[in-house]
């Protein structure tokens, strides 16, 4: 009986480093999904599975994950429009499985903003030895990019990711929402005007109009504050620009 217990127990430290890991499958042949995710739960992964390129956008929002196993061939979205959206507003490693051998397949892939790539068929240990490698070496730059994190109030900056979370949901930003965010969060009481917003995070030769910035940070106020007319973050200085509130 102890003897059991022991293996059990074994059994179970075996598996804590990867009881935190959350990955998300992406694939329309369902029994692909089913394989990949049996396989990946006998080592203590928690695994969500998605069937076309518009679900796994919007899990991918919803969710923080540690690593995405992203098809390339998917109905309404394919695997591409996925990673280039998903690289929007986050840097989960995204591993794609493509049945195309060709190069310029993998290689607009990882342009696309993959991290790695597999083409169909694969054996299962070779992606299981993949993944873990991914996981390893986002634990390896975990401590460092700790350093990045901001915490303010109810909101906390992730800089090296790009990810944001209030009252402890993350909150799904576009690039330019984000940029303006950092931007102003990383010179506090610093207001801006909204042409040196426009130039600065859309660029000089962006050929829009100052209203652009207004639409973009009503947007931001939108998502991270509780009361968007009564801002705890972002404020606005009537008739010169916007800042943020130390």
């Amino acid at each position: 009986m102890f003897g059991e217990l022991e293996i059990r127990v074994c059994k179970l430290i075996k598996g804590v480093d990867n009881l935190a890991h959350r990955i998300l499958v992406v694939d329309d042949e369902k029994l692909i999904v089913k394989g990949i995710k049996f396989s990946l739960e006998q080592e203590g992964m928690q695994i969500d599975a998605a069937y076309d390129g518009e679900e796994a956008l919007n899990l991918a929002k919803e969710t923080d994950y540690d690593l995405i196993v992203l098809d390339v061939m998917l109905p309404k979205k394919d695997g591409l429009e996925v990673c280039q959206s998903v690289r929007e507003f986050s840097k989960v490693p995204i591993l794609m499985l493509t049945a195309k051998g060709e190069d310029m397949d993998k290689i607009m892939g990882l342009e696309y903003g993959a991290d790695d790539y597999m083409t169909k068929p694969f054996n299962i240990l070779e992606l299981k030895a993949r993944i873990k490698a991914i996981l390893r070496r986002l634990s390896y730059k975990e401590p460092e990019e700790n350093k990045n994190k901001i915490k303010i109030r109810d909101m906390e900056i992730d800089l090296s990711s790009r990810r944001v979370i209030v009252n402890g949901k993350e909150i799904g930003l576009t690039a330019k929402e984000y940029d303006i965010l950092e931007l102003l969060l990383n010179n506090p009481n610093k207001i801006y005007s909204r042409e040196n917003l426009l130039n600065t995070v859309w660029g000089y030769d962006y050929p829009g109009d100052f209203r652009t910035v207004d639409v973009h940070v009503r947007r931001l106020r939108e998502k991270i504050e509780k009361i968007p007319s009564e801002p705890e973050y972002i404020f606005t200085k009537w008739g010169v620009g916007y800042y943020f509130k130390d």
